[in-house]
């Protein structure tokens, strides 16, 4: 380092110093932060000339800001920094045309030059992100260059750059970067250039890498001898659950589990953090249009509370679930559930013990990590007192909240599960209290927000004047109901009442209005199109859960599949029909989890028919390296 990093950090928006080229560089502490100045998340936002630079002030929105400032051209929105290395070109703002990127790798023949960005792989002090930075000045024996997001400190007087970083060219006459942290990792360099000597080959890969196959274990009696744990809370409920020791409810089934390959893995991770950020893109952008925010059939008496929600920037999400359909064909989401708690247990727990149990050696797990990142996002969470996890009394929520409650007690929180809201009281400070006497200002709950909110209409007897004049801080002479816990001042909800919108499908037409024709997405409007027609849809239910209500159309309007539910009233939105694969009769649909809007793992749902639905099995998924995606059935290791 070129300066001392654990001098006195500056404040959130602090001038750290200006950049070749006469562009600013600002301190990111975001404990620092003035709440005055950055009420909301939509005033960290930052845009020049109108053009969205990023999130203040971030490595990616310093990096944009001044290719855009000293070059004319600014690159596609990434989700993480080292998602860059893997662009192909750029934007310029002037004719909308496009300009070639190569990337090199550190050690490459091709050394960095000035205005090349510099790019760090994901771990270490750049730990699930990665980190980027423009080069300023290039040594036979280092490199400066400027950054925003490491350290907070202002530069020394006269200094033009962040840091410097030791180099050394090789004997070959390679370049190579040592950086100053030991435990980050120096991917390379991005340069806009057409000479492709020594660049990367950004080459698409294999599609028969992304098909997923069904293999099975040999039969040895497995079946026939317990292997959860019942003296285990949450291993016990989910016994219960599914009537035995067993992943998915067909005997047939017990000795089958699906794989993918590391290539396929490694998409779904991309695909998962990219479209989290475009799907918070579209939440905000739906709040700040009450035109869009009313196709979302959420009562009118409760946008204040959803705005006051998404503006609070400490109301995160701690997870969420996509729905993808994967196959040679590509990667296609669905829907994206924010506050859904299923398949959790499954995904992080159970099928890792089918694996022990059945003697199941391919590749591993698909969620292996899941549990530790639930424990590191709810240590990272405000939570300071007793969490609440607020469930029904269904059998399926029993398993869900003991799972999470174990990931919350790790965290080092304390944590109390009640079921419904019976057994709860006001105090004397006019607070509600569980049956201990505990405050409630915490709470995890196992349902959607939608179906939270069927109850509190309910509660108020369906009537939105009531709702929006309903005090849930003014204790009553009856005992407290759910809208006197979710709708509560000073009572924070995870996930958030902001998830509404993220989780809602008419977030669907948004987003292909935002981002039409981004790989990952689905053609999806409000009215039923003439290309829909053409092509084939789906009709969903607006506020729909568990794959109730669907209809799927094809190219001829003939109907080919329809669902039963409760959502029926509800409005429809319509979506480009791209069906599951077929994977010897079994429908497959990928479900990745985020946490703390990252990748963390993935599961797999499986059916006979065209729909997932909430009766759908879960079927045990590995991932396994390129060399093992063919044959290797059955599989016989033990």
């Amino acid at each position: 380092m070129t300066f001392d990093s654990t001098g006195s950090v500056a404040k959130f928006g602090t001038l750290l110093g200006m950049a070749p080229g006469n562009v600013p560089v600002y301190s990111s502490d975001y404990d620092s932060a003035d709440e005055t100045e950055l009420p909301n998340r939509n005033a960290y936002r930052h845009y020049v000339d109108g053009v969205y630079m990023g999130h203040k002030w971030q490595c990616v929105e310093f990096v944009r800001r001044w290719w855009y400032l000293n070059r004319g051209y600014i690159f596609d929105d990434v989700a993480m920094a080292y998602d860059i290395f893997r662009l192909t070109s750029v934007r310029v703002l002037a004719d909308g045309s496009r300009l070639p990127l190569k990337s090199f790798r550190n050690g490459s023949l091709r050394h960095p030059e000035v205005g090349a960005l510099l790019i760090w792989s994901e771990g270490g002090e750049f730990e699930v992100t990665g980190h980027v930075a423009i080069v300023t000045e290039v040594y036979s024996d280092k490199l400066r260059l400027v950054e925003q997001n490491v350290g907070h400190q202002v530069w020394p007087k006269g200094q033009n750059y962040s840091r410097e970083l030791p180099a050394r060219i090789s004997d070959d006459g390679g370049y190579w970067l040592r950086c100053s942290y030991g435990d980050a990792s120096i991917l390379g360099w991005v340069i806009q250039t057409d000479d492709d000597t020594y660049a990367e080959r950004i080459e698409p890969d294999d599609p028969a890498l992304f098909d997923l196959t069904l293999r099975h274990v040999l039969n040895k009696g497995q079946a026939s001898r317990a292997w959860l744990n019942v003296a285990n809370p949450d291993e016990e409920a989910f016994v219960d659950m599914m009537g035995g020791h067993k992943l998915a409810s067909r005997p047939e089934d017990d000795y089958r589990y699906m794989v993918m390959s590391e290539t396929a893995e490694r998409e779904l991770k991309r695909a998962t953090n990219e479209l989290h950020a475009l799907f918070m893109h579209a939440t905000n952008h739906v709040l700040q249009n009450d035109e869009l925010l009313a196709n979302f059939n959420i009562p009118q008496a409760l946008w204040p509370k959803i705005h006051q929600s998404w503006d609070n920037r400490r109301n995160q999400m701690i997870t969420g679930r996509f729905d993808f359909s994967m196959s040679a064909r590509g990667i296609k989401v669905y829907e994206y559930n924010c506050d859904s708690a299923s398949c959790y247990m499954e995904a992080g727990l159970v099928q890792d013990k089918w694996a022990k149990h059945y003697g199941c050696h391919d590749g591993k797990s698909s969620a292996t990590a899941l549990v530790e990142n639930l424990i590191d996002a709810w240590q990272h969470s405000d939570v300071d007192s007793v969490l609440h996890i607020m469930q029904d009394t269904d059998l399926e929520e029993n398993y869900h909240a003991l799972f999470m409650k174990k990931a919350i007690e790790r965290a080092g929180i304390v944590c109390k599960v009640i079921k419904g809201v019976a057994g709860l009281t006001w105090d004397t400070d006019g607070d509600v209290v569980d049956p201990e006497g505990n405050k409630i200002r915490w709470v995890w709950k196992t349902w959607a927000w939608e179906t939270a909110l069927d109850q509190i209409r309910s509660e108020c007897d369906d009537d939105e004047q009531r709702l929006r004049e309903y005090k849930t801080d003014v204790p009553r002479s009856v005992a407290p109901r759910l809208v006197d816990v979710l709708l509560r001042e000073g009572v924070m909800v995870y996930e958030p009442l902001w998830t509404l919108i993220p989780s809602n499908k008419a977030i669907l037409p948004v987003l292909w209005s935002l981002f039409p024709n981004h790989p990952y997405l689905l053609n999806s409007s409000f009215e039923l199109t003439e290309e829909l027609q053409e092509t084939g849809y789906v009709s969903k239910p607006i506020a729909g859960r568990c794959g109730f209500n669907i209809s799927l159309y094809d190219g001829s309007e003939i109907l080919m599949e329809e669902t039963e539910g409760r959502f029926s009233h509800q409005d429809q939105i319509y979506q480009a029909l791209w069906k599951l694969p077929d994977i010897e009769g079994y429908k497959s649909q990928i479900c990745t989890f985020s946490v703390g809007g990252h990748f963390a793992g993935s599961c797999i749902r499986v059916d006979p028919s065209l729909v997932i639905t909430k009766d759908s099995d879960l079927m045990p998924l590995r991932v396994v390296e390129y060399n093992n995606l063919l044959g290797g059935e059955p599989n016989d290791n033990s």
